[in-house]
């Protein structure tokens, strides 16, 4: 489970004007969590994630962090976690491969597969955790995407901000990134690309990332 590109855009661009209480589902080794609480000085993070080995190294990670007093962590799927606590903000990178082959490594299959339910359950859980005017973001692939704004649909929430990530200017969108709130607003859209030539990152990507990666 190492930092994949999906983790840190979503990291980086996920936002709410002042949260206070931030949910990160599905953490893996807390890496979106730790930039979360790197963002928003004055929030609290939840992290949930169903591997017990993922969850214990997002717990040490967490834990040698300086935010180490604003971050915790339980190891349990998403759909028995509970909090008497709703959320502001509401992050996740899920799986998303839906029904097709397992991976050879159950653990890696669990972190990119979902099974059949999965989206409506996780779309149903967010609505119960979200505050009224609380933000969701996710990143998927376009069909999963959709599918999920209209599930989503069914609980209130609707579409506020989409984001299509691309590799270059040449290809179309393998990701999009969505915002859904109870809120109505004018929807938002915009295009995000990864590279301007091969293995050169576009200026908007490391001005995105300067303050994580040591490398911008």
């Amino acid at each position: 489970m190492k930092i994949n590109t999906d983790g840190v855009l979503i990291g980086a661009m996920a936002n709410h004007q002042n949260p206070k209480r931030i949910l990160d589902i599905g953490t893996g080794t807390g890496v979106i969590a730790l930039m979360l609480a790197q963002r928003f000085p004055d929030a609290h993070i939840h992290a949930v994630e169903i591997d017990e080995q993922a969850a214990k190294t997002a717990e040490r990670n967490f834990k040698q962090s300086p935010f180490s007093h604003r971050l915790t962590v339980s190891n349990t799927a998403i759909e028995y976690y509970n909090s008497p606590d709703r959320f502001d903000l509401i992050v996740s990178n899920p799986p998303f491969f839906v029904n097709d082959l397992k991976n050879e490594e159950v653990r890696k299959g669990i972190a990119r597969h979902a099974a059949e339910g999965f989206f409506s359950m996780l779309v149903a859980k967010i609505s119960e955790l979200l505050t009224d005017e609380g933000q969701v973001w996710l990143i998927l692939p376009i069909k999963q995407a959709e599918d999920v704004v209209m599930q989503a649909g069914y609980y209130g929430m609707e579409l506020m901000k989409s984001i299509y990530i691309h590799s270059d200017r040449s290809k179309a969108a393998f990701r999009q990134m969505i915002c859904l709130g109870k809120n109505r607003t004018v929807l938002q859209e915009s295009d995000f690309y990864l590279y301007e030539d091969l293995k050169v990152h576009t200026a908007e990507y490391k001005i995105l990332l300067k303050d994580f990666f040591l490398a911008y």
